[in-house]
């Protein structure tokens, strides 16, 4: 993939000269394991593929794959959880993955992360108040122990929660109760940049609506930028401005939210928005789309060219021969990684 410069959204209020918070160029992620069940017969598994995005302030960036196509890797990488094999990742600027760990110190300290299993990511050995005061203790040890008291109050308040439950432990909370928790540790700090490794997908539907609609509050009062990854795409719509679409470790599509979902170019996308479910019964019915066929190939041995090629029914022998770029269609579609996309001619991104 080019370095290229990855628009914003042009339907919401992220305009393109807002200040750009993360670069990522041509991240790869790679693991080594093993083999046929022989710890000496090792292969390399391509977790991420040479991805590129920008994050801007105030924008959320959402990330949609199937299970397996590596967002929650790439979410990792960013902040230093998973090892970068290749590329860079730049926060206001500084390289942080080949730069001094003072770098990606800061990132750390400007980036917090909210994790899928809300309960598992809170030390059980821990208070409430404790778990929230954590990063301030870490990251700002100059302030007093009542300045830390008292802005953990006030943020849990701002979660729903009171100063009650500051004694109290993860096990004595639901899980919805708990993620509020891991969004209040998250904010304690004031990151510029949140990374919601599928914050919502253990919850209950009502739950979620509750998560989701705090996160869009929260982003509007502190101007955040939120990477959200995420499974489901009514989720994702809900709150993105911007929507990056992942198969195998590569980037198949990424665009404004309202054109991924009005006009998806790329044939996986379009089999993700087919399988959303439809909560009109006569609607559901109506709908004639396939179920996405296939199975997902193994990232020990991806297929040649394009990655999705063995499961798309519009795939050509030049598909098996060259790995598409992300490709331009007309002005304001998506850019797409697909040779014969969806919505006319394309053309490779300058």
């Amino acid at each position: 993939m080019s370095d290229v410069t990855i628009p914003a959204s042009s339907d919401s209020p992220i305009a393109s000269q807002s200040e750009l918070l993360l670069s990522a160029r041509n991240l790869s992620v790679n693991f080594r394991v093993a083999r046929g069940g022989w710890p000496w017969q090792k292969a390399t598994l391509r977790a991420v593929n040479d991805v590129s995005f920008d994050i801007r302030r105030g924008e959320t960036l959402g990330l949609v794959g199937e299970s397996g196509c590596g967002k929650s890797t790439l979410a990792r990488a960013l902040i230093g959880l998973a090892p970068v094999e290749a590329g860079s990742v730049r926060w206001r600027g500084e390289e942080t993955v080949t730069g001094a760990h003072r770098r990606l110190d800061t990132l750390r300290r400007d980036a917090q992360m909210i994790f899928q299993d809300p309960l598992a990511s809170l030390d059980p050995r821990m208070s409430i108040g404790e778990i929230v005061a954590e990063p301030l203790r870490t990251h700002a040890p100059h302030l007093g122990r009542a300045e830390i008291e008292r802005r953990v109050l006030t943020m849990l308040e701002r979660v729903g929660l009171n100063a009650q439950h500051a004694a109290r432990r993860a096990h004595e909370f639901s899980g919805g109760q708990c993620q509020r928790v891991g969004i209040a540790r998250a904010l304690i700090g004031e990151p510029g940049l949140v990374i919601c490794d599928e914050p919502v997908s253990a919850l209950d539907v009502s739950i979620q609506a509750q998560i989701v609609n705090l996160l869009r509050d929260l982003q509007r009062e502190r101007s955040l930028s939120l990477l959200f990854v995420a499974h489901d795409l009514a989720v994702v719509k809900t709150i993105s401005h911007r929507v990056m679409v992942m198969y195998l470790g590569r980037v198949m599509e990424i665009g404004d939210c309202r054109a991924i979902y009005d006009g998806a170019r790329h044939p996986y996308t379009r089999a993700l928005l087919d399988a959303v479910p439809v909560p009109d019964p006569a609607l559901a019915r109506a709908r004639r789309t396939a179920p996405l066929g296939g199975e997902i190939p193994s990232p020990l041995d991806p297929p040649s060219g394009c990655a999705f090629r063995t499961r798309c029914t519009r795939a050509t022998d030049n598909c098996a021969v060259r790995v598409p770029p992300l490709l331009r269609g007309e002005a304001g579609q998506p850019l797409a990684a697909c040779w014969h996309p969806h919505g006319g001619s394309v053309s490779p991104v300058a």
